[in-house]
């Protein structure tokens, strides 16, 4: 990389993975993660340069570019990898900040690998950023760059966006570098959550935590830095999944995977990664009832359940997975009939098109999570879906909930509620459905990855 980056987005991963090309040279493509999906349409309209870790340990790979913006790298060794992702990332701070719902670890060596491979992305940043830059930082892995990039590059506009919830004081107390982490955070001018009440959160910790002078969303940090916090929920490239969705290749693949399907009359759909914090257990165990009551009838409905795979060193996904294989494989030897599954449950990942090509042909969408910063599969569903007619169960923990009213809410942890919200969201009169699914279209059609990034980089830039 030759020129340095007047705008620069730093994350924990690159947005490309590396393929092995059929003339066995090596090429890099686009990655299907939520993270890229919300963040790489703006990255092609503003250019610049993105900075993160490209997903192989104990190796350097040198800057390149990529459709139209520059990638950086940034290296990891397998101990760090060990100890700064999979343990404080995801087993400290991930099960902390989704309320608990898995008890989190605290271990010193996993935070010294934290601020070692912080200070590195920091350096990285600073690096390849012009004079003035606007940098931004995404998300919970990197929660102590912006305060050690300001120390590095005080000429440079700082904004950080946390993608999953931010937890009441009560929780976020229990962290045993609490204060480093509000001080890593306080170096942005502008640090931006999912929901109105994890800024809050965030604001009344400042006030108890530090001392420091707060105003509004405002915090005072020394006499010529001020930090901003506030909510900008995030959205989807809406018109980019609906113009796949209406593509005669995705129209297609739908028509098969109903064919596969046996064409049932009614397909509920439920898409995650396989985490714990998605209410995958629950979900499951209340469609199973549905199936064992006769609720629902086997030879009529389907339950398709797809989820990616993650973390899969993790003890407590290995949990889940055999969790889940057992229950879904139970439920079927006593409810599926001959020939077709109640439940058709699929441990994989799948291009965006397939993914499509699922939402057009789900007639109820069942997204149940116990915490979700946002979920933008509920967005992703309403941007796809092709009728009037379909319906999303939403959990009203999930904070897509506060924007999409119209959808069947629902508390994941009771499984008579969540039983009986899955039955009228596929028996309620075709008008109803309608009406919610119009409701939901124009809040997703106006509120786009377009307006959410344009609304936190305008703040960002107009701060004085």
């Amino acid at each position: 990389m030759s020129q340095l980056a007047s705008f620069v987005v730093v994350a924990n991963r690159l947005p490309v993975d590396r393929v092995v090309t059929p003339d066995g040279g090596v090429d890099w493509r686009t990655s299907p993660g939520g993270l890229v999906t919300a963040l790489e349409p703006v990255m092609r309209r503003h250019g610049g340069a993105w900075v993160g870790w490209h997903g192989a340990p104990d190796e350097t790979v040198e800057p390149f570019d990529h459709d139209g913006y520059s990638v950086v790298p940034v290296p990891l060794t397998t101990l760090e990898h060990n100890e700064y992702y999979e343990g404080f990332s995801n087993a400290t701070l991930w099960p902390l900040y989704h309320d608990t719902v898995a008890f989190p670890e605290f271990h010193r060596e996993w935070w010294d690998a934290y601020v070692t491979v912080n200070r590195r992305f920091a350096e990285a940043a600073a690096e390849v950023a012009a004079e003035g830059a606007t940098v931004w930082v995404q998300d919970y892995q990197l929660q102590l760059v912006p305060r050690m990039l300001r120390e590095l590059r005080p000429d440079l506009k700082i904004g950080f966006f946390l993608h999953i919830p931010w937890p009441p004081i009560e929780i976020f107390r229990q962290l045993p570098w609490r204060d480093e982490i509000l001080e890593g955070l306080l170096g942005a001018d502008l640090v931006g959550f999912q929901e109105p009440g994890g800024s809050s959160n965030f604001l009344r910790l400042v006030r108890r935590r530090t001392g420091l002078k707060v105003e509004r969303d405002r915090v005072y940090v020394t006499d010529t830095h001020t930090s901003i916090a506030r909510a900008y929920p995030i959205s989807i490239d809406t018109q980019g999944f609906a113009e796949l969705a209406r593509s005669p290749e995705v129209i297609a693949e739908s028509e098969q995977l109903l064919e596969e399907l046996g064409h049932p009359k009614v397909v509920f759909l439920g898409v995650d990664r396989l985490d714990y914090t998605k209410g995958l257990r629950q979900r499951i165990r209340a469609m199973g009832e549905l199936f064992a009551e006769g609720k629902l009838d086997p030879s009529e409905a389907v339950f398709l359940q797809i989820a990616t795979p993650s973390r899969e060193r993790v003890d407590e996904y290995k949990k889940l997975r055999d969790d889940i294989d057992l229950l879904v494989g139970r439920i079927n030897s006593e409810v599926g009939g001959i020939g077709r599954s109640a439940i058709v449950y699929r441990h994989t990942h799948y291009p965006r098109a397939t993914m499509a090509a699922l939402y057009r042909i789900a007639d109820v969408m069942v997204v149940t999570p116990l915490r979700d910063g946002m979920n933008l599969v509920a967005k992703e569903y309403i941007a796809c879906h092709p009728g009037g007619a379909g319906a999303l169960v939403l959990s009203e923990f999930a904070g897509a909930a506060l924007e999409l009213k119209q959808a069947y809410h629902v508390n994941p942890y009771d499984l008579n509620g969540l039983k009986s919200t899955l039955m009228r969201a596929a028996t309620d009169p075709v008008k109803d459905r309608q009406r919610r699914m119009r409701a939901l279209r124009k809040q997703v059609q106006t509120h786009t990855i377009d307006r959410w990034a344009n609304g936190f980089l305008g703040d960002l830039e107009n701060l004085s």
